[in-house]
């Protein structure tokens, strides 16, 4: 059966133990598993209204169900799942080839909105970005989740890193997209177009340079002790660059 590793906060809601042996077919089925035995952990999993709490990571093996299909996602018996609780300053773990999927598409469908003078695809980018900011994970990470990693075409690429400067970053860009395709819609092509390109560009810095702008300002917010915006770079990384 899957064993699910509890984080050392955890363990003392948990008889003290470091990992145990869950039955269910899903993450979810799992985690019913674990409270159902533990009931003191289910408060520090799940808030009142029964989802994961914003700080609780999960892991299937190393992968972030957040890129799979959250607590849907299957285990087999050989599993290894794995809680990972957020801290301030601590970092969790992200696929970057879901990251670099979203930025690819995002460059590809931009530029041919552009040469087709197709404001729709604009839109369409547009919307794909804000469920992606709604549902906190990459926009078009489905592609890659559905496609590209089960044919093989693209390996995960699993690194400690902070996903929520990720998250920070596709909402901004979400908001410039729609400001760039409301101005196409209502005549203003320059701007429209500008704000189309500048998002363009700066996914094409990300993907290319591996400098994310978005995140080096989460973490320039953060140094101003914005409210909301608790994590620091990962250890040994400059703001905004990928962590190595």
């Amino acid at each position: 059966m899957p064993t699910l590793k509890i984080p050392t906060p955890l363990r003392p809601y948990a008889g003290g133990q470091a990992s145990i042996d869950v039955t269910g077919g899903r993450v979810a089925d799992a985690l019913a598993d674990l409270t159902a035995r533990h009931p003191d952990l289910s408060r520090h999993i799940f808030n009142d209204a029964g989802e994961l709490r914003p700080f609780v990571n999960l892991f299937v093996n190393d992968e972030d169900v957040r890129y799979l299909d959250g607590v849907d996602t299957p285990v087999a018996e050989t599993d290894l799942l794995r809680i990972i609780p957020s801290i301030a300053g601590g970092t969790g773990r992200v696929d970057h080839s879901a990251l670099r999927t979203n930025q690819a598409f995002i460059i590809i469908l931009n530029i041919l909105a552009f040469v087709l003078a197709q404001p729709a695809l604009a839109l369409a980018v547009t919307l794909v970005m804000l469920a992606g900011a709604v549902f906190r994970t990459p926009g078009f990470g489905f592609v890659y989740r559905l496609l590209l990693k089960p044919l093989g075409l693209v390996k995960p690429d699993v690194i400690e890193d902070n996903p929520e400067p990720h998250r920070f970053a596709q909402g901004f860009g979400a908001v410039v997209m729609a400001g760039g395709t409301i101005a196409l819609y209502a005549g203003l092509g320059s701007l429209g177009w500008g704000l189309v390109w500048l998002v363009t560009a700066l996914a094409a810095l990300n993907l290319f340079a591996g400098f994310c702008v978005g995140c080096a300002v989460y973490y320039w917010l953060h140094r101003l002790n914005v409210p909301g915006f608790a994590k620091e770079p990962p250890t040994g990384s400059f703001p905004g660059m990928r962590p190595k």
